[in-house]
């Protein structure tokens, strides 16, 4: 069972253009289908969509779409705590 402060984090994962799928699965055990599932049920119906179309055209979303010089899961120019922009 996720905490909402879990899934407060898997949501900002998620809009994060950086961080793939795959370090999702990593911290939270929760697959593609599952991010889409959760963020369906927890955004308003138009976020969802606006965040199903970001994501769609984002091969930094999926690791093996990835160009190999994309080897960190966040922006150079986030903290190394938190996850707010600096």
């Amino acid at each position: 069972m996720l905490s909402a402060e879990d899934i407060d984090r898997i949501i900002e994962m998620a809009w994060e253009d950086r961080t793939p799928f795959d370090a999702i699965y990593a911290q939270f055990g929760l697959r593609e289908d599952d991010v889409k599932a959760l963020m369906k049920r927890e955004l308003h119906p138009n976020n969802w969509r606006k965040w199903r179309a970001r994501v769609a055209g984002r091969h930094t979303k999926h690791s093996a779409l990835r160009d190999n010089s994309v080897n960190r899961f966040k922006c150079s120019r986030q903290r190394g705590t938190g996850n707010r922009i600096t």
